[in-house]
């Protein structure tokens, strides 16, 4: 199966915090964002957890973003709450790291931040003034990957269906 780019408009955001040495921004998720090295070898799962359910984070949830440098771009792992475990790609993930990689390096003006997931290849774009970050963009590939259908069985239409003498009003 081919992938198809899509180009997504983001939302805007408008300010940062920091915890540590890490980035926390809300692109319409709340992220953590944290520089690391050897990134391949990180055990994202036990690292992102204990992070997403530290005493600071715990009540709400956060998504735990690890980037590091790699070539002209950036590697990208995640650990998104609600799913609780690592995933392939995170939009709103990759959008807070791409601020983070522009908050750390202080560029300001239009930007592009070529970032990998486990699912492939992204390109956030937005334009940068300070701390604030609009025109947000998030390009890469999406691919359909499923159909299905489901039926839902209640009471009442299961005894409709087997009694004569059940009328639904």
């Amino acid at each position: 199966l081919a992938a198809d780019l899509v180009n997504l408009q983001m939302i805007d955001v408008q300010d940062y915090t920091r915890d540590g040495e890490a980035y926390v921004l809300q692109t319409g998720s709340p992220h953590y964002v944290e520089f690391v090295k050897n990134l391949q070898d990180k055990n994202v799962f036990q690292d992102g957890y204990a992070i997403r359910n530290n005493a600071t984070y715990e009540k709400e949830g956060i998504n735990v973003n690890f980037i590091e440098a790699e070539g002209d771009g950036y590697f990208l792992r995640t650990f998104e709450r609600g799913v609780e475990d690592e995933t392939y790609a995170c939009g709103t993930g990759a959008t807070a790291a791409a601020m983070a990689v522009a908050l750390q390096q202080n560029l300001e003006g239009d930007i592009t931040i070529p970032i990998r997931v486990l699912g492939g290849q992204l390109y956030i774009s937005f334009h940068k003034k300070g701390s604030h970050f609009s025109e947000v963009f998030l390009k890469g590939p999406a691919q359909f990957v499923f159909e299905g259908n489901y039926y839902i069985f209640t009471p009442i239409a299961s005894q409709a269906n087997y009694n004569s003498n059940f009328q639904l009003r």
